[in-house]
């Protein structure tokens, strides 16, 4: 499993850096490190987006190639596929899911509950085009992360946390304000490039013979994710650990057979679609 090898990877002093490139970002760094000082004093919400349009559409079925397998048909649409994609919450808004983990220090959230659904038909895939999760955690922290897919909409990817001295927010900006919503702090620093400085630190950790290795919080990050997808697919309240327990299994059976038969599982319906 992914957590196994984050442990192997420690034990032989490798590096391993996750794909969560905001948190090298120095604005983001900056106002999550007012977060996490006490600056807006003990967090007792979040709010997280990322509403944009598709992002690789699905195309029609009569497109596809003479003889083209059904698995490089799925490969090359990837995005359709939660086998492939794991839904759009957990590819494209795990990234706001990320920011979430980060304010909360990256404790994992105690359960979650969620609604979503596809309102624009596709010419394919399984995927939901929106989900807006509810998460909480001990003493009744919240955190919720608005995603949604639909070409014509409101387009947003924002973060607020809201504490008990004050506020942060990223939205055109970093900065946070008091109770009253006056600003108190802004960003007003360097903007390197964010995965430039991913890169530099990397190779400068291993070159210090420390190499970085935050693959802990790239789980635990990625799980918040996965357990708000079950909760929206499913209809049902999921816990921390009924997903990390979780036997569900997204992928085909049996892709040794590159030109086989995969059939494509049914979109999710919530109520119906059971856990497993």
């Amino acid at each position: 499993s992914v957590i196994e090898s984050v442990k192997i990877a420690k034990q032989k002093n490798l590096a391993m850096v996750a794909g969560f490139c905001w948190r090298y970002d120095y604005a983001k760094r900056a106002v999550f490190g007012k977060i996490l000082d006490g600056s807006i004093g003990d967090v007792r919400a979040v709010y997280g987006t990322y509403l944009t349009g598709p992002v690789k559409p699905m195309p029609k079925a009569e497109t596809r190639p003479a003889g083209m397998s059904d698995l490089e048909w799925m490969t090359r649409n990837w995005y359709n596929f939660t086998w492939l994609s794991g839904d759009g919450l957990v590819e494209q808004a795990i990234h706001t899911v990320d920011w979430m983990m980060w304010a909360m220090q990256d404790k994992p959230p105690v359960k979650c509950t969620a609604t979503g659904g596809r309102q624009i038909p596709a010419n394919g895939g399984n995927i939901f085009d929106h989900i807006s999760v509810a998460y909480e955690w001990e003493k009744g922290v919240r955190g919720f992360i608005a995603q949604r897919q639909i070409t014509g909409c409101y387009g947003e990817n924002s973060f607020y946390a809201l504490g008990t001295k004050g506020n942060a927010y990223i939205s055109r900006g970093a900065f946070t304000t008091d109770l009253n919503g006056e600003r108190n702090w802004k960003y007003e620093g360097p903007t390197p490039d964010m995965y430039q400085v991913e890169h530099d630190e990397l190779f400068a950790s291993i070159r210090a013979g420390k190499p970085i290795n935050n693959g802990d919080r790239m789980v635990t990050s990625t799980m918040a994710g996965i357990m708000g997808r079950m909760a929206g697919y499913t209809g049902l309240e999921i816990t921390w650990d009924m997903a990390l327990n979780s036997k569900e299994l997204l992928a085909p059976q049996d892709l040794r057979d590159w030109n086989g038969k995969v059939e494509v599982p049914p979109l999710a319906m919530p109520g119906r679609t059971k856990f497993s």
